[in-house]
């Protein structure tokens, strides 16, 4: 599954399933701070960020807000997912779940 992690104004194209609304804040803090030589936590090893995907293959989207607003390309794709019936997760904390 392919599918797009959003993260104020980076966001993130994913190889791997719909993570729940925790590990897609843990895969948001893991992939935002850079890192040399660090290794993948193993509960989220199942999930690689992928930089040739096609936008309809897109499968799932979890906006995890930072507040920062996502850039008007991102606005833009998620409102066509939305159109194509993909439901775009919005997760306020990782206590709060979704909206």
């Amino acid at each position: 599954m392919t599918g797009i992690l959003v993260h104020g104004d980076n966001h993130f194209i994913v190889r791997g399933p719909l993570p729940d609304l925790e590990t897609a804040h843990a895969l948001v803090q893991h992939w935002s701070l850079i890192q040399i030589a660090a290794v993948t936590p193993e509960h989220l090893k199942q999930w690689r960020i992928s930089t040739r995907e096609f936008r309809e293959d897109l499968e799932w989207a979890i906006v995890v807000p930072d507040g920062r607003a996502a850039s008007p390309a991102v606005v833009q794709l998620l409102e066509e997912m939305a159109r194509r019936g993909v439901t775009i997760q919005v997760a306020d904390s990782p206590a709060n779940g979704v909206h």
